[in-house]
């Protein structure tokens, strides 16, 4: 292969366009409040009400916040549904896309929480597409440049930063997929349960 004429970015693109079209978002349809805020374990981290959380930290500037604590605890706490879509939201998304491709400022402090499973997908549909706009208009040439200060390892080419968040996305947005499965295993053996007691 001649790799002069290898399409990196294309290539890059497609290590999550594919999961995200053919996999990972059909699976979020039809996501209830129930599911979105569900904790499967007590004590689990969670985005909630403003004033009802616990946990060390509480960040967000609107009507909810999410859990969160520094150092992390250990060990770390389950995350709910609601809480792995706003990491992935702002600390994943939102935030590099700040740092790399002139997007709003984002953290985790001055993020507005979604409230309800549409709004938190509405945020994750929005923040997707401004990281891939990002990414589809990288030249080759930005792709190899070191990614600098605004990242843990300012040394490593952006090609490397790409990889890791297409990870990250794959990863924690394959995990909601499998608490919507188990939310749905156990709340369907639960409703069989009652109704043969009944």
């Amino acid at each position: 292969m001649d790799t002069t004429d290898f399409d990196w970015n294309r290539t890059l693109r497609e290590q999550l366009e594919w999961h995200w079209n053919h996999h990972l978002r059909p699976r979020f349809k039809g996501l209830t409040d129930d599911e979105y805020f569900w904790s499967p374990v007590p004590g689990a981290w969670n985005v909630r009400p403003r004033g009802h959380s616990t946990a060390p930290v509480q960040a967000g500037t609107g009507a909810f916040t999410i859990d969160y604590g520094f150092p992390e605890p250990v060990p770390s706490p389950f995350t709910t549904i609601a809480w792995r879509l706003g990491h992935v939201i702002v600390g994943v998304l939102a935030a590099r896309t700040a740092s790399h491709f002139g997007g709003p400022p984002a953290s985790y402090e001055s993020w507005e929480y979604a409230g309800t499973a549409a709004a938190a997908l509405d945020q994750l549909d929005t923040q997707v597409e401004a990281w891939l706009t990002g990414v589809r208009g990288l030249s080759e040439a930005q792709l190899r440049t070191p990614v600098g200060e605004k990242e843990p390892y300012p040394e490593a080419p952006m090609a490397d930063l790409v990889q890791h968040i297409h990870r990250e996305l794959i990863h924690h947005l394959s995990e909601v997929c499998l608490l919507r499965d188990l939310y749905l295993h156990t709340h369907s053996t639960a409703e069989s349960t009652e109704g043969t007691n009944r």
